[in-house]
């Protein structure tokens, strides 16, 4: 993907977390979650709800319990790196669901301590909140939980007089608040609906704790523990910057295990998809109809609900299991009945009994709505393109799509064209058409894109590169000045100056530059597979779609009006020419996603960056071989863009938004533009540091001289990588570990054959360093030359660790590489001999390392 766009939500109120947060911590624990977990059991009572239905309405409207409002002194709640202290106020807890209290609300004194482990998130929560320790007074907090935690607070409890009155100001306040984690919940207390099986009352589940507090400085903010995900613990805010709503998360995080303590098991996914069968028809400009039948593998049961995602403007008209219908909840609860918000919503399927391990059901969803809409000039936008089907998440898996629609539309979709009976010409009406699409190999994802288009196409060996492109933009699309009025001129013909109408441009027009953009992608394809290894699939189809989003699919890529426009067309809108350069080199960008985010996937959010840096930086090594200023004025421009001040905060730069392995978490109040800024522009120059380290050791193990190819071992690891994790998830760790079998021993930090230098440095780091260098001495002796002198990294972390190429300065100004330094902190001694006759030394020449101006 090339550009990352924040939508414009709704404002929140200080209790509101960010829907899409929530639902992403949601299908977390359900993919994570494995049956029964360590917890306290209470035993529900009798009366229980007897359907899903009415169990999620319970647990959305719970209301406080007027009969439990209590004075409470010297409470605590604790999770591991997190504690919750209630000095002195009222507590009233809610009433029972299925025999279990399930959250709190608070009024009076409180105090929270929450303690990141490291130095990354101790800065990521200083830049939100001033604190490295949050340490913050509370006067009011509303808890959601599904564990012992009433329980543990009765001792401290007495009885309030003023009860009916507490009730009367916070029932309101709390029932709304309640709707927020029902889901969650759900997955849990369904496994107390009616079974089959045997029933079991004293079930534990993975702890979870839903804090909303009202902070005496921060306001209101929140902090969720969930034992059931990876990263259980996180902090964060709602905050609204040029009038759009962001949700600022503070910290997120494991805790280390208690000393002595087994280090904790790294968890998997309990579930997967192996296969989708869609049957889809298309009724433009905005309706779809469709049917979907998964098939999921159980690797470990336990679960009685599954989530999964979809479009809210899809609405689901029955699941079934086999040819049994089964309970199912479309969450109207996550974006809230007054939030009219726009993008993913869950839903929730309800099995009549626990699902078994090593089990295989198929689920068949039936669900209609209007997700397309008309962007003009025969462009359709799949507005929920990656939700359009139900899914719970990047899951590689075999797809089989048909899809009707009327004639007169191309359509298109991932995978290849297949011919079926359900396809053949003869079974079409006049009025309709009908494709048939099945996946070359398993793929993460699907979609299809529909439009008047015109067709070109090119080859990239025996891979078929095909362009698809409407005669115009969509009705948004910028448009250039209709007409200038040339300066006068003077005319030798006549007395006075002669104003001149300029004629407007001509209309941007995509079809008009198809074979140009289908010529790009096969050449790009023909080199990254020399690069990378063979093209994954059996073709690539690149589809206009409008606004300026573009996204690299298996096998397809959408890409933005804006990406076909030639030079002149580009430069009729007024675009500088380093924004040209990069709208040049979106083709090639999503192309390369076809390795890189498609055929290896990213395990967490914590990875994406691999996917977003290499495809960028594969792009613009294309640009390297063409145009080398060209390319070092890009790499110049990222430099600049991450050492840019916050136009809020003249004492924030970019760079602090935090480390590349924030993803998601990088789109801020801070810095709106933080994630592309950073997984981007700082990614790729983390791939051209690792690059450059691997050529310049590659030189000095060939005495300093350039071999053939001293790029080999950077392209060498890259197919390494792709080979072993083809079809797989790929995690920062997994492609550093391949990188370490091509590491050459320059490169080893205190005799350690690894690059967690690197990666604790460089990776999981924000800085940009000054180098510079002092004492420099040049000896001159019989038959070698003796170097030596200090390298100096400045407004810099003292642990900071640069691999730094220095080079001497020979006769007629000419560059000898002397050697490659592992600068370690703020002063680091070099000693170099050489044959060459040297006047000067001078590190990074080349600036191939993301610092600062020297």
């Amino acid at each position: 993907m090339t550009k990352v766009l924040v939508r414009q939500r709704p404002k929140l109120h200080s209790w509101q977390p960010m829907a899409s947060f929530m639902a992403r911590l949601v299908l977390l624990a359900i993919a994570c979650w494995a049956a029964p977990a360590a917890g306290h059991a209470q035993t529900p009572a009798d009366h229980c709800p007897a359907t899903a239905a009415d169990l999620y309405t319970r647990l959305r409207t719970v209301p406080m319990d007027p009969a439990r409002v209590y004075h409470v002194r010297g409470a605590s709640i604790h999770r591991p790196s997190l504690d919750l202290t209630f000095d002195d106020g009222t507590l009233a807890l809610t009433e029972d669901v299925c025999g279990r209290t399930t959250g709190a609300f608070f009024v009076g004194e409180g105090e929270i301590l929450l303690q990141p482990p490291n130095r990354v998130e101790r800065a990521s929560l200083t830049l939100f909140t001033g604190m490295a320790i949050l340490e913050e007074q509370f006067t009011s907090g509303y808890l959601r939980f599904n564990d012992d935690t009433a329980e543990l607070l009765q001792p401290f409890l007495s009885p309030a007089p003023e009860g009916g009155d507490f009730h009367r100001q916070w029932q309101e306040t709390m029932t709304k608040l309640a709707e927020f984690d029902s889901i969650r919940l759900l997955i849990d207390f369904s496994h107390f609906l009616p079974s089959k099986g045997a029933e079991d009352h004293d079930r534990k589940f993975p702890s979870l704790l839903h804090a909303h507090l009202v902070g005496a400085k921060l306001g209101g903010f929140e902090v969720f523990w969930d034992a059931a995900i990876a990263e259980p613990l996180w902090a964060g805010k709602p905050q609204v910057t040029d009038g759009l709503d962001f949700f600022d998360i503070w910290t997120s995080f494991l805790p280390p295990a208690p000393s002595g303590a087994p280090a904790p098991v790294t968890r998997t996914s309990e579930l997967s998809i192996s296969s989708f069968r869609i049957r889809a028809s298309v009724d433009p400009p905005t309706r779809l109809q469709a049917s979907a039948d998964l098939e999921i593998r159980v690797r470990n049961g336990g679960q009685r609900t599954l989530i999964f995602e979809l479009s809210r403007y899809l609405k689901i008209d029955s699941v079934q299991m086999g040819a049994r219908p089964v309970d199912f909840i479309q969450n109207p609860a996550i974006e809230g009945t007054q939030l009219r918000r726009k993008g993913n919503d869950l839903v929730a399927v309800v099995f009549p009994s626990d699902l078994k391990s090593a089990q295989e059901l198929k689920l068949s969803f039936h669900y209609a709505g209007d997700v397309l809409s008309d962007a003009g000039n025969g462009l359709l936008y799949v507005g929920e393109r990656g939700i359009w089907y139900p899914n719970f998440g990047l899951s590689h898996a075999q797809f089989d799509m048909v899809f009707q629609y009327p004639a007169g539309w191309t359509l298109l979709a991932t995978g290849k064209q297949v011919r079926s009976p359900a396809a053949a010409p003869a079974a079409e009406a006049a009025s309709e058409k009908t494709s048939h699409w099945i996946s070359d190999r398993p793929i993460p994802v699907a979609g299809f894109n529909l439009g008047k288009y015109q067709r070109a196409e090119s080859k990239a060996g025996s891979v078929l590169v095909e362009a698809f492109g409407t005669k115009g933009v969509e009705k948004t699309f910028p448009i250039p000045p209709s007409g200038i009025l040339a300066p006068p001129v003077d005319s030798p013909h006549t007395k006075s100056a002669v104003p001149v109408l300029v004629p407007p441009p001509a209309a941007p027009s995509p079809a008009r530059d198809l074979q140009d953009v289908a010529d790009r992608a096969a050449d790009a394809i023909a080199t990254f597979s020399q690069w990378f290894g063979p093209y994954p699939y059996s073709s690539l189809a690149l589809t206009q779609m409008p606004g300026s989003l573009s996204q690299g699919w298996p096998g397809m890529v959408f890409l933005a009006s804006a990406a076909f426009l030639n030079p002149q067309e580009q430069k009729d809108l007024h675009l500088d020419p380093i924004t040209r350069q990069l709208n040049a080199q979106v083709v090639a960008h999503e192309s390369a996603h076809q390795w890189w985010g498609d055929l290896v996937t990213w395990k967490s959010y914590r990875d994406q960056w691999l996917s977003e840096g290499l495809a960028n930086y594969a792009a613009l090594l294309l640009l390297e071989r063409k145009n080398p200023p060209q390319f070092r004025a890009v790499m110049e421009k990222y430099r600049k863009d991450l050492l840019s001040k916050n136009k809020d905060k003249d004492d924030e730069s970019l760079r602090d938004a935090g480390p590349v392995t924030f993803g998601q978490r990088l789109i801020s109040s801070h810095f709106p533009s933080g994630y592309e800024t950073i997984t981007y522009e700082r990614g790729t120059w983390l791939f051209h540091m690792l690059r450059c380290m691997l050529r310049d050791s590659e030189m000095a193990a060939h005495f300093h001289k350039a071999p053939a190819n001293a790029d080999e071992p950077f392209f060498r690891a890259l197919r390494k990588a792709r080979d072993r994790f083809a079809g797989k998830a790929m995690s920062t760790r997994d492609l550093l570990q391949v990188f370490e079998e091509e590491l050459p021993r320059p490169l080893w930090y205190n005799n350690h054959h690894n690059l967690g230098w690197f990666e604790e440095s460089w990776i999981n780091g924000t800085a940009i360093p000054e180098l510079a260098t002092r004492d420099i001495r040049i000896i001159a002796r019989p038959g070698a030359n003796t170097v030596t002198g200090l390298i100096l990294q400045k407004n810099a972390p003292d642990n900071l660790i640069t691999a730094i190429p220095v080079y001497g300065v020979g006769a007629g100004n000419s560059l000898v590489f002397l050697g490659e330094v592992l600068a370690d902190g703020p002063e680091t001694q070099f000693h170099f001999s050489t044959g060459e006759d040297v006047h000067k030394v001078l590190i990074d020449p080349n600036q191939t390392i993301l610092s600062s101006a020297k």
